[in-house]
């Protein structure tokens, strides 16, 4: 799942997206008169506008009531009622891309296969992966290579069966394969719509790179250094229009690494997602052959540096705390499993499903999903796979996506994986789909590019400018689902490791009914091609809690449960 919506609308979106306020005053804070832990009920809200990626640092852990953003009250929870539980490692298993498992603030927290000698080329622990020391690399052939970019899975339809049913009418096709073919036709259309949008695009690039690279060169030489940092602009001061509109671009999000993000993804559109001939498959198995499972390596590193996703979902759960280094994870006592089964397209669902067993069969209490698509041509594989962690007691965290659609109409807009193919009914327990906010209260608190849904969206968490680790040492704000996911999934591992007789099931109920419940108005998410006006909606009608995760809250209602069950 990327990180951002697509890149339509590039500098405008980007420039929306960098200049949030709000509108409410100052409410004042409302707590349970009810429970003598004192749980939230309401939540703040203040005009705040943030600008500075330092100021929004760890923004995440924050408490409502302290920093007026809407924060998970991590730190508060830390401060108070973590302090004198006791707690035992949990495995949190990340199918995502690769995760640099040799960060300075995620390598002492790798989970580690005891079972299994590393390098010998032996299955020691017989659990079907040879050497799988730190997980496994579903993206990987047998002889250490490494696939990367891959197709959208509508191309992949489309590639496979458009020899086939070209020009053919539904009255043509056996029963058995109409809805395969109701899925090709709607593939056809929207991978010539994609086509067609790329190519202002591949324009629009040229002008962003032509202007940037004269703003950066503005920048550098009043600067009088070859590489810019935003501590070092946002102290600028000059009496240059020139300057001051190069920094105030820059401020707005337009830096080199924006530039290079959005010629990563129109290249990547061309070359593979939406490209016909490529084929990234060098696994050497069949992707509709559910048996056909001796593939993959244990090689879970990221090959290069623009794979960044799963360490940065991987900081974000457990991230090495108050070592001075980056930001702060929201879970200690958490050793975490890297599944790389997420490339740089679409995902296969036979690698999804097999990630999860995989997750599941070594051990795995929490599994965050930062990924998904629109196209499932197995999606049962993945369902039977989701109800297999179901009856092991797992629960699996995801992101809903990042298109602005909302989620309860299904149809052509059901997102994959999923919980169920009706609004409202749930095929498992123990799965949880999470929405993301900003850091600012008011209209604009939803992410404008999150999907939303009263039955289907389960509750909200932050998921906009969340500072995390990257490959080689290094970090980054990024955002998007993928990242209010991995929050969620940090509150989780935080329970499950202090309460260990709570069920997955229980726990994802604790975390919904335990959140904040913001009285207020919100900008509605809504898609790139929707110019429709603004519309402005309760926030609790965005999801089924009507909340957002707080970690807090969370823990004093589980202790609470956990007690009882003890009793009884």
């Amino acid at each position: 799942m990327k990180t951002l919506k697509l890149f339509s609308l590039a500098v405008i979106v980007l420039i929306t997206l960098a200049s949030c306020g709000t509108t409410k005053k100052v409410v004042k804070a409302k707590q349970s008169t009810t429970s003598k832990n004192n749980v939230y009920e309401m939540i703040p809200q203040k005009i705040t506008t943030l600008y500075n990626d330092k100021d929004l640092q760890n923004w995440q852990l924050t408490d409502p009531f302290e920093s007026y953003e809407p924060g998970m009250s991590v730190e508060k929870a830390y401060n108070t009622i973590l302090k004198d539980l006791p707690a035992k490692d949990i495995i949190v298993a990340v199918v995502d891309a690769g995760m640099d498992i040799n960060h300075e603030d995620l390598k002492d927290i790798i989970w580690t296969n005891e079972d299994e000698i590393p390098n010998n080329g032996i299955d020691d622990d017989k659990n079907g992966y040879v050497d799988d020391i730190h997980g496994w690399n579903f993206l990987g052939s047998k002889d250490g290579k490494m696939a990367t970019g891959e197709q959208l899975e509508l191309t992949r339809i489309v590639k496979k069966y458009r020899n086939q049913w070209k020009d053919k009418k539904i009255s043509d096709i056996p029963v058995k394969d109409t809805l395969m073919f109701k899925d090709y036709q709607r593939a056809e259309k929207e991978l010539a719509s994609k086509l067609e949008a790329i190519k202002p695009l591949e324009q629009r690039l040229v002008g962003l790179k032509a202007m940037a690279e004269g703003m950066f060169k503005t920048l550098k030489d009043f600067l009088k250094t070859d590489k810019l940092s935003e501590k070092a602009v946002v102290a600028i001061k000059s009496d240059d229009n020139a300057v001051n509109q190069a920094k105030a671009m820059y401020l707005r999000g337009l830096t080199p690494d924006y530039v290079k993000g959005f010629e990563h993804y129109v290249d990547g559109q061309i070359k593979y997602n939406l490209n016909l001939d490529f084929n990234g498959r060098i696994q050497g198995d069949n992707p509709d052959d559910f048996n056909d499972r001796d593939y993959g390596n244990p090689n879970v590193i990221p090959p290069n540096e623009d794979e960044l996703h799963a360490t940065h979902v991987g900081g974000i759960i457990a991230a090495i705390r108050n070592n001075g280094k980056g930001g702060n994870g929201v879970a200690d006592h958490v050793r975490l499993m890297s599944v790389r089964a997420v490339p740089d397209g679409d995902e296969y669902d036979k690698d999804i499903a097999l990630a999860f067993r995989y997750a599941v069969d070594n051990g795995a209490k929490v599994i965050n999903t930062s990924f998904g698509k629109y196209y499932s041509p197995h999606k049962d594989w993945v369902w039977d796979a989701i109800k297999y962690a179901e009856d092991h007691d797992v629960l699996i965290v995801n992101g809903v996506g990042n298109e602005g659609k909302n989620m309860d109409n299904f149809g052509d807009d059901v997102s994959y994986p999923n919980d169920g193919d009706k609004p409202g009914v749930q095929l498992f327990d123990n799965f949880l789909n999470v929405g993301a906010v900003g850091p600012n209260y008011g209209a604009n608190m939803v992410a404008p590019f999150s999907n939303y849904g009263k039955t289907t969206v389960d509750v909200f968490a932050p998921g906009m400018k969340i500072y995390a680790t990257v490959p080689f040492n290094k970090y980054k704000h990024l955002q998007g689902t993928s990242m209010s996911s991995p929050d969620v999934a940090g509150i989780a591992a935080l329970i499950r490791s202090r309460f260990p007789n709570l069920t997955a099931s229980e726990v994802k109920h604790i975390i919904m009914d335990s959140g904040l419940a913001p009285q207020i108005l919100v900008i509605q998410p809504k898609e790139d091609d929707d110019k429709s006006d603004p519309k402005l909606v309760q926030f609790s009608s965005l999801s089924v809690s009507g909340k957002i995760a707080n970690a807090y809250n969370a823990l004093i209602m589980a202790k609470e449960m956990s007690e009882k069950k003890f009793k009884n």
